[in-house]
């Protein structure tokens, strides 16, 4: 194996049900799987599917993590919703949620210097803490 022995190996697969997803799930050894949306109504009736392909390979769910949340204004420090008003993520029948990430441009820069690996925040802190119990534990 090129990597050597991991500890986890993340794979970030794009939206849907595709072909692409459907064959990584079917093809690699997954324990499990963390759903990512943004706060767009489009987004979650892409995710809900997602969901139904997920639990018809019979593949558990960690949690979701909602992405690009909000934005917190440089000046004042409120959240600013770019994408409008959220719809939340609470009626994902039973999946935890992990947390949510904002919109942050330093980040953006961290990664194009790349050296993402640099970055610090509370709030991924959280949803990383939050998914090694979850992952632990089953």
């Amino acid at each position: 194996m090129i990597w050597g022995k991991l500890d986890f190996l993340l794979v970030d697969l794009p939206p849907g049900t595709g072909d692409s997803p459907l064959t990584v799930m079917q093809s690699l050894p997954v324990q499990g799987v963390v759903i990512v949306s943004s706060p767009q109504d489009l987004a979650h009736m892409v995710v809900r599917k997602a969901i139904n392909m997920v639990r018809k390979l019979d593949i558990p769910i960690y949690g979701i993590v909602e992405n690009m949340s909000f934005m917190q204004c440089p000046h004042c420090g409120e959240a600013v919703e770019i994408f409008g008003s959220r719809p939340g993520l609470d009626d994902y029948q039973g999946i935890p949620r992990l947390g949510e990430i904002l919109l942050d441009p330093n980040l953006s820069r961290i990664c194009d210097g790349g050296v993402v690996e640099f970055y610090s925040d509370q709030k991924i802190s959280k949803i990383v803490e939050k998914l090694l119990l979850k992952v632990n534990n089953e």
